[in-house]
């Protein structure tokens, strides 16, 4: 069966997942702001889910159409074959969004979709009762300048909620934004990667998740593991190639380190969880430390800043470790996130090569990216 998906995204992570879904095959049929259409089958969101390592999650589109009155929701609403994919014992929440909307009352809404979706089924099934039991499939009504658009999460917990991540710290990057500041990077394996504010890990975590090709949904649950419609045969198939295709001989170098000890620990415990503890030498080393023989390596970090966690004196003795250690290894890159916008002048003393504006959480961030060379001048 052909169909429609949309695999939602952090602003400005669209051209990262665009190129992910590609990846695997799929045509793109639209990308827009947050998301990304394109075309798949039952396999597509088994697939989508498993190894989508910076969407946040895989809808089901079953209907788009204008609406600003309430029967006119009700009314195409129901006329939807909801029955395809939602089975009598199914359980079905409806969530919802307007914005810039005739239909703002979003509580209002999300009734009248349910009624409708009920009204549709029991014409169907021959039922009145929905008792909701069995599988979920949570609708979405999202509402836009008086566009309805109608799907079903396929996904459950966020994409990011990848099932290592058994130990935290204060402030931690989201797992999709850390693969895709990998992914963004130059590194590949068998080159110096290293992150020296590294917390829980979740950056070294995902580097060598993406190194060794470990599929980032191999080792959690999504919600359409439990729809009728997908054959319990196809996440048994798909699971099986996926661990089938893991690079366990990859030639992967990456050093995680930070000053704080319990930080460290929790590193340990949840690359352990994540199955690379092997891949990853994590060690609690101030930052000020910093050397390296190798060259041509790679810093892609996350460190303290503004409103996130960190005095001033942390984060200005962060940028001068960074800034000697570019200047004694000028043929190193390096890639970091942060909100503060004098980074430039006090790490590198340059502009950097390229910024992408991206968000970790509500915080407005800026992803620099400063590519080592011969030539380079760092001041």
């Amino acid at each position: 069966m052909k169909l429609e998906l949309i695999a939602t995204a952090t602003f400005g992570l669209e051209a990262v997942v665009k190129r992910e879904i590609e990846a695997l095959g799929y045509k793109i049929l639209k990308s827009e702001d947050g998301k990304i259409t394109f075309l798949g089958d039952e396999r597509a969101i088994v697939r989508s889910n498993l190894w989508l390592r910076c969407a946040d999650r895989v809808l089901l589109r079953l209907g788009e159409f204008q609406a600003k009155t309430f029967e006119e929701l009700y009314q195409q609403t129901k006329g939807i074959a909801w029955e395809t994919f939602i089975p009598p014992d199914g359980k079905f929440p409806v969530n919802g969004t307007s914005v810039k909307s005739t239909l703002h009352s979003v509580p209002t809404c999300q009734s009248i979709v349910k009624k409708a979706v009920v009204d549709r089924l029991s014409d169907t099934y021959g039922i009145r009762n929905f008792e909701e039991t069995g599988g979920t499939y949570e609708i979405k009504a999202t509402i836009l300048k008086d566009r309805v658009t109608l799907t079903i999460d396929t996904t459950g917990a966020g994409l990011h909620k990848r099932g290592y991540r058994i130990k935290d710290v204060k402030a931690p990057i989201k797992e999709t934004l850390a693969a895709a500041m990998v992914q963004l990077s130059f590194w590949r394996e068998g080159r110096l990667l290293v992150d020296p504010c590294c917390g829980s890990g979740t950056i070294p975590i995902e580097a060598a998740l993406i190194g060794m090709n470990i599929a980032p949904g191999l080792s959690r649950s999504f919600s359409a593991e439990g729809w009728h419609s997908i054959p319990a045969s196809i996440w048994k198939e798909e699971r099986k190639k996926a661990f089938e295709s893991i690079k366990k001989d990859a030639d992967i170098q990456i050093i995680g380190s930070d000053v704080d000890q319990s930080a460290i620990q929790a590193a340990r415990q949840n690359a352990l969880e994540a199955g690379v503890s092997d891949a990853i030498q994590f060690r609690i080393e101030d930052i000020t430390t910093l050397s390296s023989q190798e060259p041509r390596g790679i810093l892609i970090t996350n460190p303290p800043y503004g409103e996130r966690i960190g005095d001033q004196k942390t984060i200005d003795k962060i940028y001068g470790a960074l800034n000697g250690f570019l200047k004694a290894h000028p043929d190193w890159s390096l890639f970091l996130i942060t909100t503060d916008k004098t980074v430039e002048q006090q790490v590198a003393g340059r502009p950097a090569d390229r910024r992408r504006k991206l968000y970790n959480g509500r915080l407005e961030v800026c992803y620099y990216q400063f590519h080592g060379g011969k030539n380079v001048d760092i001041h």
